[in-house]
This record gives C-alpha cells, sequence and structure tokens, in this order.
C-alpha cells in the first residue's frame, strides 16, 4: 500500500541537478558526440592502411597528424554548436 501524501518525482530534480533539461549535456558534449558522428560515418581522420578499392590520399599519415585532423574537426564542431540561430 502506497502511503498517503503528494506523489514525488526525482526526474526533474535529477535533470535540474546536471545543469537543466536535455540530461545535463554541455555544448562540449554535444560538439564530441558530433565529431563522433562525423568521423565514424565518414572515415574521417582514419589512416589509408589495408583497405579495398581505391583512396582519394595516396600515402600514410602519422599519428600525429590524425590526431590533429580529429582535433580540428572538434573544433570546427564547437564552433558549429556554439553558433546562435
Amino acid at each position: 500500500m502506497a502511503e498517503p501524501g503528494s506523489p514525488t518525482s526525482n526526474t526533474g530534480d535529477a535533470a535540474e541537478a546536471k545543469g537543466g533539461p536535455g540530461g545535463g549535456r554541455t555544448k562540449d558534449d554535444v560538439a564530441l558526440e558530433l565529431m563522433k558522428f562525423i568521423a565514424v560515418n565518414t572515415g574521417y581522420g582514419k589512416s589509408g592502411q589495408a583497405s579495398a578499392g581505391f583512396s582519394a590520399k595516396a600515402g600514410t599519415r602519422s599519428p600525429e597528424e590524425l590526431a590533429e585532423e580529429l582535433l580540428t574537426l572538434f573544433d570546427r564542431c564547437r564552433k558549429a554548436v556554439n553558433k546562435e540561430v
């Protein structure tokens, strides 16, 4: 049997505790998710190792160059997310 009184819900309190509605995701979190989506779906930042078919770029890149490409993509995603409409 339930106790008498008004029902309470913690869902709104939890969202507010994390930074407001939307699960508390910051703009950087959204930019990171966008970057991951783009990188996974387009192969952005992958090295040219053992792939079938033709490649747009010849040669291999160092891990530092790949990391720099991903950081550049993340910066572009942050700018897109922070853009005011």
